[in-house]
């Protein structure tokens, strides 16, 4: 009987362990998102995608296709949001936040760009991944 109160103890306390550890990731993801939200806000493109993989890896899916590698990520992100009135503001609605293993997380969400020149928006499907203790996007797909 003392060796299974030992054990259940163990179990109990390595499952607390392992929900802090998520709440504790998943508080760090919802803060780049909300770090990306005020980078577009300001007009960064550059500290925007600061928390995207840079490895020639990258996938970004949206409307126009697949492109792989951070440096054509950014340049897209360069050529099709140029100036602040193309960028309008941008607000993010996360609608799920899935743990995959410790290191993936999935996130499901709408985005929303209020412009003078036409309102746009749509959804996003992210997959971070954490790489040497941080988080990273490794996969978008926006539409």
């Amino acid at each position: 009987m003392m060796k299974q109160n030992s054990l259940l103890l163990i179990f109990l306390f390595a499952a607390s362990l392992l929900q802090a550890q998520a709440a504790k990731d998943e508080k760090e993801i919802t803060e780049l998102l909300n770090r990306q939200t005020r980078s577009w806000n300001r007009g960064n493109l550059d500290e925007f995608m600061s928390c995207y993989w840079h490895s020639d890896s990258l996938v970004f899916v949206s409307k126009t296709g697949i492109s792989y590698g951070y440096h054509n990520a950014l340049d897209n992100y360069k050529k099709d949001y140029s100036d602040g009135t193309k960028m309008g503001k941008l607000f993010f609605e996360i609608l799920q936040v899935k743990r995959l293993s410790p290191v993936y997380y999935w996130i499901v969400g709408k985005w929303f760009l209020k412009r003078t020149i036409g309102n746009l928006g749509g959804h996003y499907t992210l997959l971070f991944k954490k790489i040497r203790g941080r988080w990273m996007i490794i996969a978008d797909h926006s539409s």
